[in-house]
């Protein structure tokens, strides 16, 4: 589970609008997102976001969509590939 800090939203920057959490048997790259409502300077090392690591008790069925598992770098959103199956 991803989750901006408040201290750089109040500077305007918005850390996952829309993805904050991650899929149990995901591997792969994870897309941080970001929204920026007006000009901010991000400085090395500087805190943006947290991310917290939940354990998984009992049955549970692992991520199975092919859409992005094993990609090694920037991806382009497929959700084309979605809609394309309906």
């Amino acid at each position: 589970m991803l989750e901006g800090r408040s201290s750089v939203g109040r500077l305007g920057l918005f850390v996952h609008v829309a993805a904050g959490f991650g899929d149990v048997g995901f591997s792969g790259y994870w897309t941080l997102e970001m929204f920026c409502i007006h000009p901010v300077t991000i400085y090395p090392d500087v805190e943006i976001c947290q991310i917290y690591y939940h354990t998984i008790e009992g049955d549970y069925e692992p991520y199975s969509s092919g859409k992005y598992q094993g990609n090694t770098g920037i991806q382009r959103s497929r959700t084309s590939v979605q809609i394309d199956a309906f």
